[in-house]
């Protein structure tokens, strides 16, 4: 036992140090591909180097926790100006330690940056998480420590000054929307603005008139500001049984609040992805404490802030009803109307017939007052709103009224607002009410001109009404006598006119249709150039598959299609419908389908199919719940999401299931869609609800995460022949890491790669009823919402396939 305990001991202090990172001495250098790409300290927690961003071969120079899943930054490289700006380099970029100091270069060895110390001996990166530069006798000359981005660690410190800019957004770094500085003695949160980083105003600050001194992060997890007389104030603190258990950090996060982490080491150390958990934060509610004449507040113009208690204190920015979000992952954007502002040349009695007030509880933006009334009743209230133009909302509280308008800030819903407001919305769709207005402007015109115009002019008007009836009733009949369904086009959608074309047209575009790009369960698809000014290239569906039955209603179903416009979906550009030829006119995908980019040789990167399955989800979202007329889509697989020029996914066919044969399927006679995409209910003698696509893209969300198809029966590992099984199996037992295995970029990414996981599973849940809907799916997907675990799937997926 004793020669045991020797051999152990040996092993330690032989062994050990051979990990450690030795000082990095002058001609050492790192660059963003290969091996050499980062300098870890001696216990391995942190590393120093390049790390990539955005998926597009951007990389940031910055010192991350080596040991946790997600790889969390400490501290990122920004410019040494007034206000510091984000230094992103691209592949290629080198840096190196010289007798010039530490230089950053890009691929044409130009300098990017530098700490501006030409005195350093060597290098090193500490265990604290500081990367330093030290002189010949050991001094530092200089620390990351000294430049914080937007994180401070443990024993970081004092700052007598100093500034942490939040990042804009979780995945981008650039200067966010908050900043936290050290200034005239005092600790201050500011809300600035993007990109100049002007401050607006201060909605937290330890308010000791100019007596503060100095900001530190001890190593007991207590983040304090001193005061000249030496008290100290705690901003954060934690007791935990033995803080040396724990990875720390301190972090102005992009939703304004400084929170302090922790990370068990030992989950680290199992690669068990229990992630950082929160241990405090300021301000506490971060909602009510931004109240500011300029800028939007806590959430972007027009959209409201709830902050989550239960919810891992989070921050919920929301758009009110018939608003939605300007860019849904750049919500600090803000809201805009679904529908066109009212009109100000309506008179007020068509003002009241076409908008309405709808009641909000709980919400107020309080400062976009612009008028207030006195001693009024509610319905007058209300009149003086509807009948104003620039009237948004309006609050009423005993006798008082408040007007407010666009754009609205400070947006708040929380307990503490005790009074009711009324939004104003249209009673009808917004092109509807734009045609009436229009409409009704043009008549007044009519009546003003009429009764100022001339005899002559008169007679001249009546002709011309007489000459157009007669045009108009020629064509009626010329179109009778063709007996052929084109679509009528309704002036009150907001979709965007179908092309009719004919037959010999788009034989010639096609070239005789002999450039095939697709085939499918409703056709071919052919390659064709239309003769237009700009050559446009067009994909042409042959649909072969119309159901004898409804035939006649192919142009109706057709126009509802065109009457579908979303970023996410192919766009329908016109079609044919000319004797026994049905044929669709389709914007052209250069790219091909992602079944071509997620099962070739070469793996997509990991920030690429993120936006794959965001963009699929989005698409999804939009034909269940926010076009006019609810399309399910019935057959969604790789084959059908086409990428454009920018590699944006689009998913096609929709709106086909009701012109189709019952017998188009792949699987079995009567069944819409293809095997290995089949939601179970497709079997059962149970109603089809758009839960049957929310399925669907649970097992295209699995082989965007793993890059493979659902079924592969030439797998050597039977366990992992259904990807749906396999997929479960590995979240039961936590290890999730063997889904990417290889992928770097997605193992760096653990956290999502699990929250997608989840969703997924979530999706192909063997009852439609446990299934979420894709508005709750894009929510998941985005982080917007807690995943709680889904339920084991049932086996009978794999006796299915």
């Amino acid at each position: 036992m004793e020669h045991l305990f020797t051999l152990i001991f040996l092993l330690v202090f032989t062994v050990a140090p051979s990990k450690a990172q030795r000082n990095i001495t002058k001609g050492s250098f790192l660059t963003t591909e290969g091996v050499n790409t980062s300098w870890v300290s001696p216990s391995g927690d942190f590393a120093f180097g390049f790390q990539l961003i955005n998926g597009n071969n951007s990389y940031l120079l910055a010192v991350w926790f080596d040991k946790t899943v997600d790889k969390t930054l400490a501290w990122y490289a920004k410019t040494n100006t007034q206000v510091p700006e984000l230094v992103v380099v691209p592949s290629g970029s080198r840096l190196q330690l010289s007798s010039n100091g530490l230089s950053l270069l890009d691929p044409g060895g130009h300098e990017l940056w530098n700490p501006q110390v030409t005195s350093a001996a060597y290098a090193n990166m500490l265990d604290t998480g500081n990367f330093v530069l030290a002189g010949a006798d050991g001094s530092i000359k200089w620390g990351t420590f000294e430049s914080p981005a937007d994180t401070i660690l443990p024993t970081q410190g004092p700052f007598s000054e100093v500034q942490l800019y939040s990042r804009l957004t979780h995945t981008d770094y650039s200067n966010g929307r908050f900043l936290l500085q050290v200034k005239d003695g005092d600790l201050e949160f500011d809300l600035v603005a993007v990109p100049s980083g002007n401050p607006y105003s201060t909605y937290w600050t330890t308010n000791t008139g100019g007596n503060g001194s100095q900001l530190f992060f001890n190593a007991t997890g207590r983040v304090y500001f001193t005061l000249k007389d030496r008290t100290e104030i705690n901003i954060t603190s934690t007791i935990m049984s033995s803080m040396g258990d724990y990875y720390q950090r301190a972090t102005l996060d992009p939703d304004g609040v400084f929170r302090q982490y922790v990370y068990p080491k030992e989950a680290a150390r199992k690669w068990n992805n229990i992630g950082w958990t929160t241990v405090d934060f300021i301000p506490r509610n971060i909602c009510q404490a931004i109240r500011s004449d300029d800028g939007s507040g806590a959430c972007g113009f027009n959209s409201f802030c709830n902050f989550n208690w239960s919810l891992n204190e989070t921050v919920d920015c929301q758009c009110p009803p018939h608003y939605s979000f300007i860019d849904q992952a750049l919500k600090y954007k803000g809201c805009k109307a679904d529908f066109q502002p009212q009109s100000c040349d309506l008179d007020e009695e068509t003002m009241i017939d076409q908008f309405d007030l709808i009641p909000m509880n709980g919400v107020d933006w309080p400062l976009a007052d612009y008028e207030h009334y006195t001693s009024v009743g509610m319905d007058e209230c209300k009149k003086l709103c509807l009948t104003d133009c620039f009237c948004a909302v309006v609050v009423f509280n005993n006798g008082d009224c408040w007007k407010k308008k666009l754009p609205m800030s400070n947006g708040i819903l929380d307990s503490s607002v005790d009074r009711t407001l009324y939004l104003k919305v249209p009673k009808n769709n917004n092109t509807q009410s734009q045609l009436n207005s229009n409409s009704i402007k043009w008549k007044k015109q009519k009546k003003h001109w009429i009764l100022g115009s001339s005899l002559l002019l008169g007679s001249f008007f009546l002709m011309c009404i007489l000459l157009a009836s007669f045009i108009i009733f020629q064509n009626y009949f010329a179109m009778e006598s063709k007996k052929t369904d084109l679509p009528k086009q309704s002036s009150s959608t907001g979709g965007l006119p179908l092309k009719s074309f004919t037959y010999e047209e788009l034989h010639e575009a096609t070239g005789g249709f002999s450039e095939e790009v697709g085939r499918g369960g409703s056709g071919v698809v052919y390659k064709g150039q239309l003769q237009d000014p700009l050559g446009t290239y067009v994909a042409v569906k042959k649909i072969d598959r119309i159901m004898p039955d409804i035939e006649k209603e192919f142009a109706v179903e057709v126009q509802t299609i065109g009457w579908t416009f979303h970023k996410n979906l192919v766009r329908l550009l016109g079609f044919c419908n000319e004797g026994a030829e049905r044929l669709l006119v389709y914007e052209f995908m250069p790219n091909g389908s992602l079944t071509g980019f997620l099962f070739d040789t070469v793996r997509p990167s990991w920030y690429l199919r993120v936006q794959f399955a965001i963009g699929v989800a989005r698409g999804l979202l939009y034909l269940h719940e926010e076009c006019s007329t609810q399309i399910i889509h019935c057959d969604i697989k790789p084959q059908n999401i086409l990428l454009d020029n920018n590699l944006t996914a689009k998913i096609s066919d929709f709106g086909l299931a009701k012109l189709l044969r019952m017998d188009q399927t792949q699987t079995h006679t009567g069944i819409r869609g293809t095997r290995g995409y089949v939601a179970p209910e497709w079997f059962k003698n149970i109603a089809i609800t758009a839960k049957v696509d929310v399925y669907s893209f649970g097992v295209i969300l699995l082989e965007i995460i793993c890059c493979r198809r659902n079924v592969e029966k030439d797998m050597t590992n039977d366990d992992r022949e259904i990807l749906t099984d396999w997929a479960n199996d590995c979240y039961r037992s936590g290890r999730i890491d063997l889904l990417v295995e290889g992928d770097e970029e997605a193992s760096f990414d653990i956290k999502r790669v699990q929250r997608f996981l989840a969703v997924a599973l979530w999706c192909i849940q063997e009852d439609p009823a446990m299934r979420p809907t894709m508005h709750k799916v894009t929510q998941m997907l985005d982080g917007a919402v807690e995943i709680a675990m889904p339920p084991d799937p049932a086996s009978y997926i794999s006796s299915l396939q």
